[in-house]
């Protein structure tokens, strides 16, 4: 969906858009929501929704995704239900909204996109650790994209954020240390062909703190937590053009020290 609203914001030129992989639906037709469902052996479904319209030359476009694992969870089926409508409902509204006074013959500024796609990090015995690829579009030269991180404690029914499984981001960026900013700036150098100065003065140069990232936890072993993900989106680590970064470190000792001692059974130093 991304693609066709970032050929519609430059009003240079039309794409047919499709997508891929499990959670794929047939776009509803003009004005008409779709749901689609693929059961599990145990009846439970990845779902996606989509709900896409077109008016005075102006396209709308929304899609909502979780993976059968979601399915399997009534509370999370609930919440990212509520989710989906709050989000479908404000995007129709603005949509509207933008027809008043709009240029003439001016494509993006009457399309709107949003996109969310839940997908699995990890699922454990006690915890189920989730992603959301974020993806919204509300009119100019492009839209703007992110990550968000879900964890859900299958034990005590509750869910939340990667981060809040530590004791502070400033716990968990002090547990990190230098390999924070050293991994970060290896990959703004392949992306930049340039050495980084961090006495540069420019912010993008700058390493940022945990308190701008999004926390991720993931496994390699199927029952702990052994692995984190440390997302930085667009304009947070460099600018538009050079897009998210994403960096993968495996726990440490000095991480374990990082977590909540009420989660510290749920973590592993990787071997």
């Amino acid at each position: 969906m991304r693609n066709c609203l970032f050929l519609i914001s430059l009003a240079l030129s039309s794409a047919a858009c499709s997508q891929s992989g499990e959670e794929t639906v047939s776009p509803a037709r003009e004005g008409e929501a779709a749901t689609s469902a693929r059961a599990g052996s145990d009846g439970a479904r990845a779902v996606a929704f989509d709900d896409d319209s077109s008016k005075n030359g102006g396209n709308r476009e929304f899609s909502y995704s979780w993976p059968k694992a979601v399915s399997e969870v009534p509370q999370l089926v609930e919440r990212f239900t509520a989710e989906r409508d709050r989000e479908l409902a404000a995007q129709k509204a603005e949509w509207e909204k933008s027809f008043d006074g709009a240029p003439e013959d001016c494509i993006s500024c009457i399309s709107r996109g949003f996109e969310k796609e839940w997908k699995v990090v990890a699922d454990l015995p006690q915890w189920l650790s989730l992603s959301a690829d974020l993806y919204v579009y509300t009119g100019g030269a492009h839209g703007n994209s992110g990550k968000t991180s879900l964890v859900w404690d299958k034990r005590g029914q509750r869910a939340m954020k990667g981060v809040e499984l530590f004791n502070s981001p400033v716990a968990l960026e002090t547990a990190l240390g230098a390999r924070l900013c050293e991994a970060l700036n290896e990959q703004r150098e392949k992306r930049r062909g340039m050495s980084i100065d961090p006495a540069s003065g420019d912010i993008f140069d700058d390493c940022p703190g945990i308190d701008e990232a999004t926390v991720l936890v993931g496994s390699s072993n199927g029952e702990t937590f052994n692995r984190i993900g440390i997302y930085f989106g667009p304009y947070v680590a460099g600018s538009y053009a050079e897009g998210d970064y994403e960096l993968n470190f495996s726990v440490t000792p000095s991480i374990l020290d990082a977590v909540k001692p009420e989660f510290a059974n749920a973590f592993s130093v990787k071997r």
